[in-house]
């Protein structure tokens, strides 16, 4: 649920500050925007920034033009979102668009949680995303240019429902970047179901084909984080997921998120010259830069030292055994 203030936040500011926080206003849109798409645009629930709807059709159309892409659909991400609604749900940040069956689709989704290191704090809050980089490890949404790729399906283990223990298998959809976006493979950063299993103990099983050497198998209890946050992936409901899954298998299309590096630098720029968004023609929402107060880019050059010294300052262990199953 929201807090109390984040509410009055999403309802006050979003009616005092939405109308004036984009540089891009939907009557300034280009007219080849069709007018079934043109309602969609905007800052309230289940729409889309203007600026957010600009790019993802541009990085679309020109994938469609090299021949990358011919899939009729194509997909948005908005990381400047709260992950929850003003209703208690979690919030649509997340965007599927088919003109040519004039369609559109806003679903939940998840952004990076980041650390908090002894050199360097850029952990995330569970409602607002504040830090954003593109640093291997870094745990945290890098905006920019996709495109999706390759679906890899892995077992995670067992668990049990309705009295049954079953499988439990996790769809992974590759994305390949460029520009600041081009590790997002070196990053395995990539979609798939806001669920992981967390285990919890192993038990015999050797006849399962994902059992050990000695014929374990592990066992733990299913968590749910659907609109909260990743490891930095982009993260669906498990109904979402399916549909976003089906649509991109075989038939690869673009994925654009904002805020990319010179976003996150000029929202901050404002915000520190005390300047409204509207006058320095940038995008934020307006509920989460309430909250966090500005935005921070971490480039790669400045955190991945930091993140492979605290890496090898970590004590070497053996691997941690799981406890048999009672």
């Amino acid at each position: 649920m929201l807090p109390n203030s984040l509410r009055l936040v999403v309802t006050v500011t979003t009616l005092a500050l939405s109308a004036g926080s984009l540089p891009d206003r939907v009557d300034a849109l280009s007219s080849e925007i069709p007018n079934w798409l043109q309602k969609h645009i905007g800052t309230g629930d289940g729409q889309i920034a203007p600026i957010v709807l600009q790019r993802a059709r541009e990085l679309y159309r020109e994938k469609l033009r090299q021949g990358k892409v011919r899939n009729p659909c194509y997909l948005a991400k908005d990381a400047t979102r709260p992950s929850t609604s003003g209703n208690g749900n979690p919030g649509r940040r997340f965007y599927v668009i088919c003109e040519a069956q004039k369609s559109f689709r806003a679903v939940s989704s998840g952004y990076g949680n980041g650390r908090k290191l002894q050199r360097a704090n850029f952990a995330n809050g569970r409602q607002c995303a504040k830090n954003f980089s593109n640093a291997e490890g870094s745990k945290l949404t890098a905006g920019g240019a996709y495109v999706t790729a390759e679906t890899r399906t892995s077992f995670k283990g067992y668990f049990s429902r309705g009295g049954q223990t079953k499988p439990f298998y996790r769809t992974f959809l590759l994305f390949d970047g460029e520009g600041e976006t081009s590790n997002a493979r070196e990053r395995a950063i990539g979609g798939h179901p806001a669920v992981f299993l967390k285990w919890q103990c192993r038990f015999k099983n050797p006849q399962s084909k994902h059992a050990d050497d000695k014929g374990f198998v592990p066992y733990g209890r299913l968590v749910n984080y659907t609109g909260g946050r990743s490891n930095g992936c982009t993260t669906w409901s498990q109904a979402a997921s399916q549909e976003i899954l089906t649509l991109v298998k075989g038939n690869p299309t673009t994925l654009y998120i904002y805020p990319e590096s010179k976003d996150i630098n000029a929202v901050a720029k404002a915000v520190k010259k005390g300047k409204s968004l509207t006058r320095a023609g940038v995008y934020w929402n307006a509920a989460c830069l309430q909250a966090i107060g500005a935005p921070k880019f971490w480039p790669k050059s400045t955190l991945q030292p930091i993140i492979n010294q605290w890496r090898d300052s970590l004590p070497k262990h053996p691997p941690l055994e799981l406890p048999i199953c009672k």
